[in-house]
């Protein structure tokens, strides 16, 4: 008797589940699934053109070039982690925990490489440290040098110059994240520590460093991640990385399988780099003591102390902004007519174009999205949320890849559909549009979009949308009446953000442009890389103008308590 009543509680409890999952799965949810699907659809592209190529090159992959773009890539992260963990790290422990001349503007300062594409940093670079450039040509006319047999100097087109490149443009992440980390902590357990006699070393070799390394660790993949999707300074400076074989496997030598074979290796770089660092911070969580604690009191530096600090942290800021900002503006106004040359506006009508269309797309998909999952319970949010954020950990190569393939076939079989039923040739309607691009620009950014609008979202009280819906409020009405007011500005901002993003975005705009489409990145690539940096100079501008509005919200919302 017991084992009936048992299993008929048991058939109860399986019922009460699916209509839960039922009441879950209404028309939000079903839609949130759906764009997590569009969004992860080009990664599982991905895989599968790598699983099942036209023609398998496999082999000859793994016995020519691979093992050498592998270990450059791998040369490449060890030496920007290692750059970007000191300067961003050291910057950050400098201007919070220190007061001195110059510090109030610096703090916000050192954020504005973000502003500039790392590959923007390589044509300037290259610009200034080559044989014709200006320190190079300073120097022979200095020293009496005639060419370059009379003395040495390092080679610009090389892997370390690449590594500090990148580094320079990429440090913010961790700058930013490790700031942040350094301000919440209590200054109480400093004060104790220097009431012990333990100096500024002590302090941040014992303290602080351990303290942070999860923000600094979390900073060092962002800036890692960045290094893997990275094409433009790596092409520039002929450095070969796994996403420029990429591009000369695909476009070269036309094998769109190995392509995407050498894209499931960057894949599974990027997932492994996400294990490794997520692992690494499982054991290192800290907590402040107290809800109200004491927060940290700078020490005044004066005298040379004080210089140093402010040079420490005043020679990235240079690299990372001023030199490459300081090369382009000094071709560009010496060269005032190239603000008219043909394409320019063009090129920025498209950029604007295709980035506010995929900002715009991105950013209500996103609110859609967190909206359905959060109505249907924390179970479904845990499972689809993760999903969408692997679109910003995969390189902008990797997921044209996964985008082209599968849309150019569609394409054809749309245009093959539509000419036998009326007669009349459409073209490529998706590829032959800047349709691909935004679907990139949207799975790549996805992710931005989505974190901005969870956290506005978890900032407003349960108890209003409660309230709404108690007053006969449907859940799109509350969206849009409730919502939508309260969250108007992290809206916004999330807007500005993915769009400066897609502005900048160069790899996956390379690989997914139609013919004779240009946008300000590419403009800015095809130049430079016909060394016609005058003519470059103005998009590069116009592009880290772009950048300078979204380091502007970022320094606003991290500025001094």
């Amino acid at each position: 008797m017991m084992t009936n009543e048992n299993s008929q509680k048991g058939r109860i409890a399986l019922w009460q589940k699916v209509q839960g999952l039922g009441q879950a799965l209404d028309g939000w949810a079903l839609a949130s699934l759906l764009i997590v699907g569009l969004v992860a659809s080009p990664l599982v592209a991905v895989v599968w053109i790598a699983f099942h190529p036209t023609e398998n090159i496999w082999p000859h992959l793994m016995a020519t070039v691979l093992p050498r773009y592998f270990t450059t890539t791998l040369v490449m992260m060890a030496g920007v982690g290692v750059l970007t963990a000191a300067v961003g790290t050291g910057a950050a422990w400098l201007v919070t925990m220190y007061r001195f001349a110059g510090r109030g503007w610096l703090v916000h300062a050192l954020l504005f490489p973000l502003a500039l594409p790392a590959y923007v940093g390589a044509y300037a670079l290259v610009d200034f440290l080559d044989y014709s450039g200006p320190l190079q040509t300073a120097m022979r006319l200095s020293f009496g040098w005639r060419d370059s047999r009379d003395y040495w100097f390092p080679e610009i087109r090389s892997t370390w110059a690449a590594v500090l490149v990148l580094s320079a443009a990429l440090y913010p992440y961790v700058y930013l994240l490790t700031r942040q980390a350094l301000r919440e902590q209590s200054g109480g357990v400093y004060e104790v520590a220097r009431a012990l006699g333990t100096g500024g070393w002590g302090l941040f070799w014992r303290l602080g460093l351990p303290l942070a390394r999860p923000a600094i660790a979390a900073g060092v993949a962002l800036a890692l991640m960045e290094t893997v999707a990275d094409y433009g300074t790596v092409s520039h400076f002929g450095v070969q990385t796994l996403t420029t074989g990429v591009f000369t496997t695909w476009l070269s030598g036309g094998n769109a399988g190995g392509a995407a074979q050498i894209a499931g290796v960057i894949m599974a770089l990027i997932l492994t780099l996400l294990a490794v660092e997520r692992a690494g911070r499982r054991n290192a969580r800290f907590h402040r003591a107290a809800r109200h604690s004491r927060p940290i009191e700078p020490a005044v530096l004066t005298g040379w102390r004080g210089a140093l600090a402010f040079a420490l942290c005043l020679v990235p800021f240079v690299a990372g902004f001023v030199l490459p900002v300081g090369v382009m503006a000094t071709h560009a106004v010496a060269r005032p007519e190239v603000w008219l040359a043909k394409g320019l506006g063009q090129a920025a009508w498209n950029t604007l174009m295709v980035g506010g269309i995929a900002a715009c797309v991105t950013v209500g998909a996103a609110l859609f999205l967190v909206y359905g999952v959060r109505m249907a319970g924390r179970g479904l949010a845990r499972l689809v949320l993760p999903v969408t954020m692997l679109g910003y950990a995969a390189p902008g190569a990797v997921l044209a890849v996964g985008i082209l393939v599968p849309l150019a076939a569609l394409d054809h079989r749309v245009a093959d559909a539509v000419l036998a039923l009326t007669g009349h040739d459409p073209g490529l309607i998706l590829t032959g549009t800047a349709t691909a691009i935004v679907l990139a620009y949207v799975v790549r950014f996805f992710g931005i979009a989505q974190g901005a609008v969870d956290a506005a979202f978890g900032r407003i009280s349960p108890s209003l949308p409660m309230a709404a819906r108690s007053l006969g409020q449907s859940a799109g009405g509350t969206l849009r009446r409730l919502y939508l007011p309260l969250m108007r500005g992290s809206v916004a901002s999330a807007l500005l953000v993915v769009f400066v993003d897609c502005v900048k975005e160069l790899p996956a705009t390379l690989l997914l442009r139609p013919f004779n489409f240009n946008t300000l990145s590419t403009r800015v690539h095809e130049l430079a890389s016909l060394e016609r940096l005058g003519e470059a100079a103005p998009a590069a501008l116009l592009v880290t103008a772009f950048g300078l509005g979204a380091v502007g919200l970022l320094a606003r919302a991290h500025r001094d308590r």
